[in-house]
């Protein structure tokens, strides 16, 4: 047998983390199995689907490197299909038309939902005889179709992560097919598809459990071979509430957009509910693929802790080689207008973010922590330059230590230490006091890289022009300090 796995979308918002984990997981055990990889997009949905999300679907699997075997086959391309399955299942007996109004019927869950009872529908479309039902029919009447459940039954399936499952369908009322508009409804729809496409497999989320007894009773009514349910923890906010925009960002997209490797996202994804032999964490794509068993998914909800993804995204940042990060950043240089300067200099640029990369944790922190390694047109903290410019021999320091440093042959950071402290030194000054004024006015900021290295792979141009730069803003910071 081929392994064939399918992920199936609905357009009706973009891809988040919870769809991207479970795509993941069918990439990996159709990878793992030399099998075939299905995208398809069920947009039956019509108000509520789009072409941009869609494409927001598609650019983020692309953007996760989830290519796929087959596809995007689209679910509104195949209506006919479904309508031919559902008379099919009529015409068999499984099914019948029920002409009730969709509004009174809802009145009726409402009356009951206020009652505090459960509300199941009674099957009067089906007392009907059958010619009666095919009168209505010719005579045009709007209509859906249903499917009849069998009662007193327990329905039992093998599920590859939970075991063996068992469904009471007393509990299941006779579920519609197809709508009086003539569009199927999710049941239908996914296993006419999964059929239709030889889906062996079929993993998908623990919220799809339920659906699966329905499922199956199509599958059959229509004689057809079931595939291979598995379904996956749902993942979990830190309150271990469903995962929502109230957790934080959960589209893949703007994971991307803030600063996330795909590469780190991917596989701090695949850690959610899967746990890998050896209880290694940083993983290569190849890694996954070898190592990925169904049996090793877990049954408990994991919890998405945004702190660890950006740990794991950090280790993926300095792992980066210098030019493959300065390419990664590429998007968001461009945004600032960074990116030209950066083109022409790559060899400068590449020293800078080799430096930045050990401290950072997202890619946008390059931009803000090193702001100053991309512009000149970087900005001082006020709290900065308020806590470390106060001392009244700054403004004579800093302008000698430009002068030194100007005169300096090998501008390396050993070189630029002992002239800073030595400048210090003969001042009479604690080095510390002008190292901390020296990197506000490089950088604008009280924290980041070592000050000389640093200073080594800015260049002693800027350095010195930084320095001299300052120095009107630094006078008068020292003399506001005077003054109070």
């Amino acid at each position: 047998m081929t392994v064939r796995v399918r992920f199936a979308p609905s357009p009706t918002g973009y891809l988040h983390v919870g769809g991207a984990r479970t795509s993941l997981f069918n990439w990996l055990f159709a990878r793992k199995h030399g099998g075939a990889f299905i995208l398809r997009i069920e947009d039956t949905d019509v108000e509520r689907s789009s072409a941009e999300m869609v494409e927001g679907i598609l650019e983020a699997l692309r953007w996760l490197g989830l290519d796929w075997d087959e596809g995007p086959y689209y679910q509104s391309q195949r209506l006919a299909l479904y309508r031919e399955v559902a008379h099919a299942l009529w015409k068999r007996g499984y099914a019948y038309p029920c002409f009730c109004d969709p509004a009174v019927l809802e009145r009726e869950r409402e009356v009951a939902r206020a009652q505090g009872r459960p509300w199941k529908y009674d099957r009067r479309c089906d007392r009907l005889d059958r010619s009666e039902q095919e009168r209505r029919v010719q005579a045009g009447l709007p209509y859906a179709l249903r499917f009849r459940v069998p009662e007193d039954v327990t329905l039992r399936f093998e599920d590859g992560v939970h075991g063996a499952v068992g469904f009471a369908l007393r509990d299941v009322e006779d579920f519609v097919l197809l709508r009086s508009d003539g569009y199927p409804t999710y049941q239908l729809a996914v296993v006419v598809d999964d059929h239709d496409m030889h889906v062996t497999h079929v993993i998908r989320g623990d919220d799809h459990i339920a659906n699966t007894p329905k499922q199956i009773l199509i599958y059959r009514a229509m004689d057809w071979p079931l595939p291979a349910f598995a379904h996956v923890p749902l993942i979990l906010g830190p309150d271990r509430s469903r995962l929502s925009k109230r957790h934080g960002a959960v589209s893949v997209l703007a994971y991307r957009d803030e600063g996330y490797l795909p590469e780190a996202l991917r596989n701090y994804l695949a850690l959610l509910g899967w746990y890998p032999p050896g209880g290694q964490e940083i993983l290569s794509l190849d890694d996954m693929v070898r190592l990925f068993d169904l049996r090793d998914v877990n049954k408990a909800n994991p919890i998405f802790d945004v702190q660890k993804l950006q740990w794991m995204n950090a280790e993926y940042i300095r792992q980066l080689p210098d030019d493959v990060l300065l390419e990664r950043l590429r998007p968001f240089l461009e945004r600032r207008g960074w990116w030209s300067d950066v083109q022409a200099h790559p060899e400068r640029y590449r020293s800078r973010v080799s430096l930045l990369k050990t401290r950072a944790r997202l890619l946008t922190d390059f931009l803000t922590m090193g702001e100053a390694f991309f512009t000149e047109d970087y900005t001082i903290d006020p709290e900065a330059s308020a806590q470390r410019w106060t001392d009244t021999r700054l403004p004579t320091l800093m302008e000698t230590l430009a002068d030194h440093l100007a005169r300096l042959t090998e501008f390396t950071a050993l070189a630029i230490e002992a002239t800073v402290r030595a400048t210090a030194e003969q001042a009479s000054v604690k080095p510390a006091v002008l190292i901390h004024a020296v990197r506000v006015a490089l950088t604008g900021r009280t924290v980041g890289p070592g000050l000389f290295e640093l200073m080594e792979v800015l260049g002693q141009d800027t350095v010195v022009r930084r320095l001299r730069r300052a120095l009107p803003q630094l006078r008068e910071m020292v003399s506001k300090a005077i003054r109070q």
